[in-house]
């Protein structure tokens, strides 16, 4: 952890969270969701009470499995710090990206903060107010000749399953995917990278942020396209409803943020991709 107490620390005093996270992390891939949780169903969680946090641990700089096998990463360490702030008990639940609505009606997380869209889904979900600016952009190979999002034409493009650049792909954009050989869907993203560097695909589409970390990791490998296909905001999302809840968090964003630490925590991640010029609560 790396804002005033150790994720290891945090970890050790979720008590009981750490049974869930466990379990959780067996029965990711199910679509059925884990047991309703206290935490989950109560509007504010009480003092010393789990907040439990579902990601996608293959999502960096969001969250991820860091080279000490502790979760990590931007969106983690910010729920962290709201939940050190309000007294409550901070556990990282990674989940099967598909199966997150489930997770999250049946209680066994509290919340989505993964780098999570809300444009779209506000119908769906009872959001935090946007923190991060985003976009979907498309990655290419650096030596692969595609200049433009017109150069896309009769290539295979992939994405990750039950994505923001999926659902752009597939409603306002799709008649750029039409142009496409094929759009395919990858479970998570650093499969979707790894086929790209061996020439398996021809172009990712994903979130900036993504590929801000990507091409930082791999400087001489890849390149965006100038053209984004959309432009977008990051959110909590919060089960319908429990609006309380999205505002409390809200307003400890907002006073992490006018006490300098939002910014500190960005340039912590920089060399990830992560730029506090992106943060957009005020």
């Amino acid at each position: 952890m790396k804002m005033n107490v150790t994720r290891r620390q945090m970890l050790a005093l979720a008590g009981s969270g750490v049974a869930a996270l466990g379990l959780a992390a067996c029965s990711g891939g199910s679509d059925e969701p884990a047991a309703t949780t206290e935490a989950a169903d109560q509007l504010i969680p009480e003092e010393g009470m789990d907040f439990i946090v579902g990601f996608d641990q293959d999502y960096p700089p969001y969250g991820y499995v860091g080279d000490d096998g502790e979760y990590t990463g931007f969106d983690l360490d910010l729920a962290a710090r709201v939940c050190e702030i309000n007294g409550w008990n901070f556990v990282a639940n990674p989940i099967n990206w598909d199966s997150k609505d489930g997770e999250l009606s049946g209680g066994s997380i509290t919340c989505i903060w993964n780098g999570f869209t809300m444009e779209g889904r506000e119908d769906d979900y009872t959001f935090s107010e946007p923190y991060m600016l985003n976009a979907q952009v498309v990655v290419v190979k650096a030596d692969s000749g595609i200049e433009d999002l017109a150069g896309l034409e009769g290539k295979l493009v992939v994405t990750q399953a039950d994505s923001a650049a999926l659902d752009v792909l597939e409603g306002d954009r799709a008649d750029l995917a039409a142009t496409f050989a094929s759009l395919e869907t990858r479970a998570e993203y650093n499969t979707a990278f790894m086929e790209l560097e061996s020439g398996a695909v021809d172009a990712v589409a994903c979130d900036l942020s993504i590929a801000a970390y990507q091409m930082s990791a791999n400087p001489d490998a890849y390149v965006q396209l100038d053209e984004d296909l959309s432009s977008e905001h990051y959110a909590v999302g919060f089960k319908l409803g429990n609006t309380e809840l999205a505002d409390a968090v809200t307003e400890t964003l907002r006073q992490m943020d006018a006490d300098g630490e939002v910014e500190a925590l960005c340039e912590t991640y920089a060399d990830q991709g992560i730029s506090y010029s992106n943060w957009c609560l005020e």
